[in-house]
């Protein structure tokens, strides 16, 4: 890339692994304008626009589209505290996908050698079960069977599908966070709705009571598997949904 802090759409699209179909495309929507615009058309990047594009891909990297994207940038005004947001995120990534290779190298090993495979040494990084004991206490043994069986059932696609939503929710708290605004303020309360909505899709269509919502928000502070979707922000949405529960369920 150039020396001079200033980049040309095929420099920069080369640097990001993309195209420049993709760039003009990002410009076309409003998510990445070009620093300038020559006279012979060309488009021009400065710094400021390579550190906005790299929080694109990592958004992208994390499964939200270009709408979520665009909501979640528009929120943001500091980018050093989005991105050592991001850098969590990407860390806790590393650490799941770290246990699922060990996982792969531990299964390889025991199958070369004859070995008898253990399951919680084939399946760590992998298992989506991981939360059944605090499933079986709050709420009884047969919501975790009627969770299992649905999460089952559910093709690939739509498990993707699924977890692309979660992800696109967490990242419009964790915003709407950095942004000060209030648990009870009417944007945080929409996202909330969004999130009861979710809830209720994995629990197959059952809404839970205030009582039920509101607990799982409390998950969400004491657990730290539950927190590390919310970096600096669980208490925050736990408050958020206990608002929402003594507004629209109680």
């Amino acid at each position: 890339m150039s020396g001079t802090g200033e980049w040309s759409i095929q420099q920069l699209a080369r640097a990001a692994g993309t195209t420049s179909r993709t760039l003009r495309h990002y410009d076309d929507i409003g998510l990445l304008p070009p620093s300038r615009v020559a006279a012979n058309g060309y488009r021009y990047y400065d710094a400021v626009a390579l550190m906005r594009l790299q929080r694109i891909l990592l958004l992208r990297d994390l499964g939200l589209g270009l709408s979520a994207i665009a909501e979640v940038l528009r929120g943001q005004r500091d980018s050093t505290a989005a991105l050592r947001t991001h850098l969590r995120w990407l860390e806790a990534e590393r650490e799941r996908l770290g246990r699922q290779m060990e996982s792969v190298r531990t299964t390889l090993r025991r199958h070369e050698r004859g070995e008898q495979l253990m399951a919680a040494e084939s399946l760590d990084g992998f298992d989506h079960t991981r939360y059944r004991d605090e499933v079986i206490a709050t709420w009884g043994r047969e919501a975790y069977d009627r969770g299992e069986n649905w999460w089952s059932s559910l093709s690939t696609q739509d498990r993707d599908e699924f977890l692309r939503t979660q992800r696109e929710i967490a990242a419009a708290f964790v915003d709407a966070h950095a942004r000060g605004l209030a648990a009870t303020s009417d944007e945080v309360q929409a996202i909330t709705g969004r999130h009861y909505d979710w809830v209720s899709a994995g629990w197959q269509g059952r809404r839970p009571s205030a009582e039920e919502f509101t607990g799982l928000g409390q998950l969400y502070v004491a657990d730290p598997r539950f927190a590390a979707n919310y970096p600096d922000s669980a208490e925050f949405v736990r408050d958020a949904m206990r608002v929402y529960a003594e507004r629209q369920l109680g």
